[in-house]
């Protein structure tokens, strides 16, 4: 259980460093532990829709070559696995495992943040989220969250941006 504290207090910081340096405007937001999309928003006060959704993807792009990609999507859309499947050339896609996923975000499923740390991981955002005015996700953590300027956002991940959401019908 240390490790996975240490793992969250090490992203949460590595957070707070990048968005202080680009005085970026947020506001931490203290609950319960919590990392469902549609739980945590009542308890942040956010609709559900201006939440970050954040889910790591595998794509093979034939047998031998594995990409990875950190999906982000409005927190009542799903990410369209065919679609990024399409982007990239992919032969096959599906959401990453649990261990994968938590090693290149570097932090605990239900905290995974809107940023990518790591260079096996590519940042593909919907562009219904660069839209909002304040973007809310977990910081990391699982009882606290971040709401975050959707500008800053914008302008410090520079995001690849491609339509990856789908709503059920």
């Amino acid at each position: 259980m240390r490790e996975e504290e240490t793992l969250e207090e090490t992203m949460y910081d590595r957070l707070l460093a990048l968005l202080d340096r680009h005085e970026a405007q947020y506001r931490l937001i203290d609950h319960e532990p919590e990392g469902r999309t549609d739980l945590v928003s009542p308890m942040r006060g956010n609709e559900v829709a201006d939440a970050a959704k954040c889910i790591v993807v595998m794509v093979k792009l034939g047998k031998k070559v594995t990409k990875w990609v950190l999906a982000v999507v409005p927190g009542d859309a799903r990410v369209d696995l065919n679609g990024i499947k399409r982007l990239l050339g992919g032969t096959y896609v599906a959401f990453a495992d649990s261990e994968a996923a938590e090693r290149l975000a570097g932090s605990v499923a239900g905290t995974i943040l809107p940023f990518s740390f790591h260079d096996d991981l590519e940042l593909i955002v919907d562009p219904e989220i660069l839209e909002k005015e304040e973007l809310f996700f977990n910081a990391a953590r699982l009882d606290r969250s971040m709401a975050l300027r959707g500008k800053d956002y914008a302008a410090i991940t520079s995001p690849r941006t491609e339509h990856i959401a789908t709503r059920a019908s």
